[in-house]
C-alpha cells in the first residue's frame, strides 16, 4: 500500500481516526445484537468495542507527547 501523506503524525492520526470508528460501529453492532436477544454477539461486541477504545486512547496519549 502506497503513504499518500508524507507527515510524521499522519499514521498515528490515521489510526486514531479508525479505532474511534471502530468503537461507534463495534457499540452500534452491539446495540443490534441485543434488540435480537443475542447475548453472544452483544458480548462480543462489546470486547471488539473496547480493544478499539484502548487503540483509541493510546493513540490519542501518543499523539499528545508528540504535538
Amino acid at each position: 500500500m502506497s503513504r499518500p501523506v508524507n507527515d510524521k503524525n499522519f499514521d498515528m492520526v490515521s489510526t486514531l481516526y479508525h479505532a474511534s470508528q471502530g468503537v461507534q460501529l463495534s457499540s452500534q453492532f452491539s446495540q443490534d445484537a441485543k434488540e435480537n436477544s443475542d447475548q453472544d454477539a452483544q458480548a462480543f461486541f462489546d470486547r471488539v468495542a473496547k480493544h478499539y477504545q484502548e487503540i483509541a486512547d493510546e493513540a490519542r496519549k501518543l499523539l499528545k507527547q508528540k504535538l
